[in-house]
């Protein structure tokens, strides 16, 4: 839980909110960019306004509560991002598991078309 006197996290972890705000920042920007359309992305996922997708991508400030739960919801980095910053066990999520087995599907039909190249 958070102390009531700030946005700092307990236990001396090594993580404060401008590292927070920073590395929520780097996550969205390289899943969105950082142009006025990642804005306007992360404001149709969150329902935040302009001036605060803005401070999210700039690393200025982090995202919290609602918009932290929406974000997960929209994006699996932020998600996973979430899951080891709670030092939680690592969950894959179900596009990363997708990823996982369409690379494995490509990669046996190449090694088929290997072997069969070779049996003629």
């Amino acid at each position: 839980m958070f102390p009531k006197t700030g946005k700092t996290f307990p236990d001396g972890e090594g993580f404060t909110s401008s590292t927070y705000a920073s590395l929520i920042a780097d996550i969205l920007k390289s899943e969105l960019g950082n142009s006025h359309q990642a804005h306007k992305t992360l404001m149709r996922w969150t329902g935040a306004n302009e001036r605060t997708a803005k401070n999210w991508l700039s690393g200025a400030n982090g995202p919290s509560g609602e918009h932290l739960l929406q974000l997960m919801r929209n994006s699996d980095r932020v998600f996973e991002f979430v899951l080891r910053l709670s030092h939680r066990p690592a969950v894959l999520s179900n596009q990363r598991l997708e990823e996982v087995r369409n690379s494995l599907r490509i990669t046996a039909d190449l090694l088929s078309e290997v072997m069969e190249i070779q049996d003629r």
